[in-house]
Formats: structure tokens, C-alpha cells, sequence
């Protein structure tokens, strides 16, 4: 069976070639009952445009960047996953790029990338969607752009995010609630602004319920495993241990809860533990982790839609969407001892 051509569909959905063109590239002002018209045709015919004719009718290459440089795993998959989902849907592709954010030569690593590869579009995770320097390299680029999670000068560019700091203030109200008073505190790793927020957020709940933090109770992570269990085995070992670590992600609370096992703590009875991110590892620890669902995927879907929409000429509604965080309550709290 020969393969079916942009003429097969127009013709089988009684439109222009041009119009056909104008539904498979996403642009703007074709009506809905038209585009219904055209996506049959091509669902039927099982059309499938070639993309270096494409890219040379519309003169862009159809390819947009996801850079990053983030040591959680499970985090950068569900970015990806929420790209994808959306680059699909428009016949786009994705180019993944990681990158290190401390290397000097970053921003003439960006302008050789989007130089070579022709990329109609960046999106940006932490932390380099709070780095002026990436910012101002695309921006001289003429480079559309879009950030995922900044944590402030939302008004730059395009973004999605979360309010960090009311869902750590919401964790910190649940363990007062169930009558913990000295509760240990491990930050994320000082490089990410978004780690700022979750702490102030904390702090902002004990001020509001007038609880004195020592300062032994607070502790500098990097969002890994080993340094949330650094940061448990000072707290633990302590002639006045708390009764519950409020970790700024998962893995670090995951640290937390080995060390306890290892210091025969039994969780939640003497020790409740909380995370943030709701990652794969809270259903793997014993017992399952209560924490902050942060909605990853959803974040790189608004975030794509938004670059989408900007480079097929789409007017966005809102430049900047902000997203909800949940607390999910699992088995790793309880009223304190």
C-alpha cells in the first residue's frame, strides 16, 4: 500500500492543501469543525508528514530543548513525560540537553546548541530558570523560552509553578497539629532558589504558632539520600532528638527514615518523618511516606503549551500559571510520642 501524501488527505477531506498544512502545524484561526475534518482524514489514511518537509515549508525545525541539570532522576523523567505528551500532539520533537549549571562556559554551550541544532524552542527546569545568565543568553538569542518552577521574576517570561512555600507551611501546620513541637528542619540544596521558599515556609509556620526552632534542629541537605542521612544521624544521636524531620524532597526524607531503622527509631511511633515532590521512593519506603505532591508532569505539560502556543502564534491566556501542591498523608506520621 503506497503511502498516503498531504494531497491523499486533502482530497479525502475536501480542503485545501494549505489548510492541511495549517492543521498538522498547529496554526491558529482554523475552525474547529475543519480541524475535526482534516483529523480524521489523516487518522484514516494514517498520515504521517515527513519532517524535513516540513520543517522546509514552515522554516523552523519543529524541535524544542528541554535543558536541565537536577540530581533527582524521577523528577527529570516526569518533566520529560509531561513534554512529550504535549510535543506529540503537535507533531513536535524533543531535544534533551543536560547541562552543568556551575560550568563558566554555559551560556556559549547554549549559543552553540541552538545554533547547530536549529531549535524553535527552550524550556527551562531549576535550577536554571532562576539563572540571569541562561535568561539573558536566550533572550539575546531571540530564543522563545519558557521556565519551569521559578521561583521568583515570574514576570520574565512565560512559566509554571507551585507556591513551594505554602505547601511546606501546610506540612509544617500538619505535624503541629499532631502535637509535635520540636521538629528537625533539612533545607534543599542551596543552589536552588525554589529551596529558600520551602524553608521560609516552614519557618513561617512555627512563627505562626509561636514554636522556637534551635538551631540544632536545622540542617543543610543537597536533595539526595546521603545528605538527608547526615543530617538525621546529628539530629537522632542528639541528647534532645526531635520528633519529626520534615525533609525538602523525598530522597533526603528516605535517608531519614534509614538512619531511624538503623538507630532502632521506630517510625511514626517515635518519629514521624515528612518529604516533598510525592517521587516514586514514598511508596517504596517503610512505611510509605507522607508528603507534598508537587505535580511534575502537569508542570512541564502547562510549560510546554505555553512555548507551543507562542511559537504557532496562539495568543496564551495566562503567561503565568500557578499550580496546586496536595499533602499526601501515608503511614509515616502520627501524634507525637
Amino acid at each position: 500500500m503506497a503511502k498516503a501524501t498531504i494531497d491523499d488527505v486533502a482530497a479525502l477531506a475536501g480542503v485545501s492543501i494549505k489548510t492541511v498544512s495549517r492543521v498538522v502545524n498547529s496554526e491558529p484561526n482554523v475552525r474547529q469543525a475543519t480541524q475535526e475534518k482534516v483529523q480524521l482524514a489523516i487518522n484514516e489514511l494514517r498520515y504521517r508528514p515527513s519532517p524535513s518537509a516540513r520543517s522546509l515549508a514552515a522554516n523552523r525545525s519543529f524541535l524544542v530543548a528541554l535543558l536541565y541539570d537536577n540530581p533527582n532522576a524521577n523528577y527529570i523523567t516526569d518533566v520529560q513525560q509531561g513534554i512529550l505528551q504535549e510535543c506529540r500532539k503537535r507533531n513536535y520533537d524533543l531535544l534533551i540537553h543536560p547541562c552543568n549549571y556551575r560550568d563558566e562556559g554555559l551560556q556559549d554551550e547554549l549559543e552553540a546548541l541552538v545554533g547547530k541544532s536549529r531549535v524553535d524552542g527552550v524550556i527551562l527546569t531549576p535550577p536554571l530558570s532562576d539563572m540571569s545568565g541562561v535568561i539573558e543568553t536566550l533572550s539575546a538569542l531571540k530564543m522563545p523560552y519558557v521556565r519551569i518552577a521559578p521561583a521568583e521574576n515570574h514576570e520574565v517570561s512565560a512559566c509554571v509553578y507551585c507556591d513551594d512555600g505554602k505547601a511546606s507551611y501546610d506540612m509544617a501546620e500538619h505535624l503541629i497539629g499532631l502535637g509535635h513541637r520540636r521538629i528537625g528542619f533539612i533545607a534543599g540544596h542551596p543552589d536552588h532558589a525554589v529551596s529558600l521558599q520551602r524553608k521560609k515556609g516552614f519557618e513561617q509556620a512555627l512563627v505562626a504558632h509561636k514554636i522556637k526552632q534551635p538551631k540544632k534542629l536545622m540542617h543543610q541537605g543537597y536533595f539526595d539520600c546521603d545528605s538527608g542521612r547526615e543530617a538525621a544521624l546529628k539530629m537522632l544521636n542528639d541528647s534532645a532528638p526531635p520528633t519529626a524531620i520534615f525533609a525538602s524532597n523525598d530522597d533526603m526524607a528516605a535517608g531519614v527514615i534509614q538512619v531511624a531503622r538503623e538507630l532502632n527509631i521506630e517510625v511514626p511511633k517515635q518519629l514521624s518523618v515528612v518529604g516533598f515532590d510525592d517521587s516514586p521512593i514514598c511508596s517504596l519506603t517503610w512505611p510509605e511516606l507522607t508528603t507534598v505532591r508537587q505535580p511534575i508532569e502537569e508542570l512541564a505539560q502547562k510549560a510546554t503549551l505555553l512555548l507551543l502556543d507562542e511559537l504557532g502564534n496562539r495568543a496564551s491566556t495566562h503567561k503565568e500559571q500557578s499550580l496546586h501542591c496536595s499533602l499526601v498523608l501515608r503511614n509515616s506520621t502520627a501524634p507525637a510520642p
